[in-house]
């Protein structure tokens, strides 16, 4: 699943559908075309998410979006309600029919409802990211802990290696030339796991 919520970028089409549908109402035909684009882009997602999006998930998270759109106070239904009554206002617009306000009325009427219904999906995607973030958060903390156990392990290696060379004199050069390569590598390995800790601290933005 993408790190954007798909059912908010749902909620923000939404809103534009709504108003192209209510200047298409007004005559504006190329309003029309418009509302009629965005209405197929929303249908088609809205599948997408409904049947595509819980398979790419972990089961408990594929269950919960279930839940929100298809469970008992799912909200699918009301979601299709809404996208029918666009299409159904789009359908009079194009006749230039006299039940077009009717319709447009029925459809803004309707609009809060649908919000209610785009918002709640939101907020379960929210949720479920906002889980996989900290579980990978708290997944990274642990590596940086392990690369900054291994780094301190080998400043110790390190350091006993340069003793152990210059005890060695003449014989313990290339000994020496080992032990500081070494060195070089803690110090580098100190500076990633530094910034590792900085990112996981600061957490998704």
């Amino acid at each position: 699943m993408s790190l954007i919520n798909p059912a908010a970028r749902q909620r923000m089409l939404s809103q534009r559908m709504v108003l192209q549908t209510v200047l298409a109402a007004g005559g504006s035909t190329p309003q029309l075309k418009a509302a009629r684009a965005s209405l197929t882009l929303f249908t088609e997602s809205q599948q997408k998410l409904v049947l595509q999006a819980p398979q790419q998930m972990a089961a408990a998270d594929a269950e919960r979006v279930g839940l929100t759109y298809q469970g008992p106070q799912g909200v699918a239904p009301v979601i299709d309600v809404f996208a029918r009554q666009v299409g159904t206002t789009l359908n009079l617009a194009e006749r230039a029919s006299p039940r077009v306000q009717d319709a447009l009325a029925q459809l803004v009427d309707g609009t809060d409802a649908a919000l209610e219904a785009l918002n709640t999906a939101t907020t379960t995607f929210d949720q479920i990211g906002k889980a996989r973030s900290d579980a990978m958060m708290k997944e990274l903390s642990g590596i940086v802990a392990s690369i900054q156990t291994v780094a301190r392990e080998a400043k110790i290696v390190s350091f006993n290696a340069q003793v152990m060379a210059a005890r060695a004199g003449q014989h313990g050069r290339e000994f020496a030339v080992v032990a500081n390569v070494l060195s070089g590598i803690t110090h580098e390995i100190d500076g990633l796991s530094h910034k590792a800790v900085a990112l996981a601290e600061r957490g998704p933005s």
